[in-house]
């Protein structure tokens, strides 16, 4: 038997799987001639100047609510950072890319995009129609259009300056969760810094903490998940080497991300102000909400629940994993869940900590592009020490 050609032929079927989805990839931003380097940084590069204008001028008088608010804000976007990291537990985007998107969606995607496109979309409904129509329906009908393009196109232009890693819708989804999460950020601090000038300033601390708590309330069916739909969308429209076009799939996706907005920004127009059927629109538009994003969040994984399994077969072949682990490892948080809770406590814990040293085992992997290093080794002995301490 010539394990040597086996191996060979191994790594070889790795690598391809490998660079399909982009996994272990790294970003290079040394690309002076590509013209969506220079877009994507003029436009955080406006947006960081806007930002520094405005807190120039509004701290002066409001500084204490706007550090106040930023501060908790700021909490807030490690929490839900933390969360979006969880679910990527495939491919993993690089960190500078996850970076690079959350900045687009906080200060280009707000002050170079939206605020002016939004403001001058307003304008043209109070004019075409009527003051009253653009009052009622101005947010509703500017915001879902402006706001999602707006994210989308960093997550547009991400796709053409990382080729090699954003690959999959799931990037896509990744990537606008983050841009999202920028967005909605930025977005809740200047909605806070506004809040603490009414009633002339009386009280601008408490003024703009009402309108945080609000805003923490509603914000886990906000902008992140808007961006996240919209952006596994972008990808499926756009097509590439491991996601084949899907156009169908893809206006779908955006038009679902665009209608959630609008009718989230609408309830008050469509409800007519009643407040009882403004609280039901509201539940039922986060219910549906939620529907959405774990469809998209099943389309967009497969490629890479996929990718994971064809990564990892070998060491089922190899006797290093059970099928059991591979489906666990390759699927759903239920099949891990359900993976991790058969057998007693002890047992339960050594599962839960064979499934991990297999996705260590993966990401050493997919860092070096299948090939067998140091750092693979380390992750399959740590995979057989777990599974040793059952037989002492």
């Amino acid at each position: 038997m010539n394990t040597a050609h086996d191996d060979s032929a191994v790594s070889a079927a790795r690598q391809r799987v490998l660079a399909d989805v982009g996994w272990g990839e790294r970003v290079d931003w040394r690309q002076p001639r590509n013209a969506c380097l220079w877009i994507f940084l003029a436009v955080i590069g406006y947006g960081l100047w806007y930002t520094v204008t405005m807190v120039r001028t509004g701290s002066r008088s409001y500084g204490e609510p706007l550090a106040i608010n930023t501060a908790i804000f700021a909490a807030y976007a490690v929490i839900f950072w933390w969360f979006t990291t969880r679910i990527d537990r495939y491919s993993r985007q690089p960190l500078d890319l996850r970076i690079a998107a959350f900045i687009w969606g906080g200060f280009g995607a707000t002050w170079t995009i939206a605020i002016h496109a939004n403001t001058a979309l307003i304008g043209i409904y109070s004019k075409v129609i009527s003051n009253n129509f653009a009052v009622a329906w101005g947010a509703g009908l500017a915001a879902p259009f402006v706001e999602e393009t707006a994210k989308g196109a960093g997550v547009l232009l991400l796709m053409f300056i990382a080729r090699n890693v954003v690959r999959t819708a799931f990037d896509g989804f990744v990537l606008g969760a983050f841009a999202g999460l920028g967005f909605e950020i930025v977005e809740d601090i200047l909605y806070a810094f506004n809040s603490a000038q009414d009633d002339f300033g009386v009280d601008p601390v408490g003024s703009s903490l009402d309108t945080s708590l609000l805003r923490l309330g509603t914000g886990f069916t906000s902008h992140i998940l808007y961006s996240a739909v919209f952006c596994a969308g972008v990808v499926y429209l756009v097509g590439t080497v491991a996601e084949r076009r899907r156009v169908g799939r893809g206006l779908a996706l955006c038009a679902a991300a665009m209608a959630l907005h609008l009718v989230w920004d609408s309830t008050a127009a469509i409800a007519q102000g009643n407040g009882p059927v403004v609280l039901a629109l509201l539940a039922g538009s986060v219910f549906v909400a939620f529907g959405v994003v774990l469809v998209a969040f099943r389309l967009s994984v497969a490629a890479e629940r996929q990718a994971m399994r064809e990564l990892m077969a070998p060491e089922v072949d190899a006797g290093r994993l059970t099928e059991e682990e591979l489906e666990a490892l390759a699927g759903s948080w239920r099949q891990r869940r359900s993976y991790r809770r058969k057998g007693g406590v002890r047992d339960r814990r050594r599962r839960s900590h064979r499934l991990e040293a297999a996705h260590d085992l993966a990401d050493a992997l997919g860092a070096a592009r299948g090939a067998e290093t140091e750092r693979v080794s380390f992750a399959r002995s740590e995979l057989a020490r777990f599974e040793a301490s059952t037989e002492t």
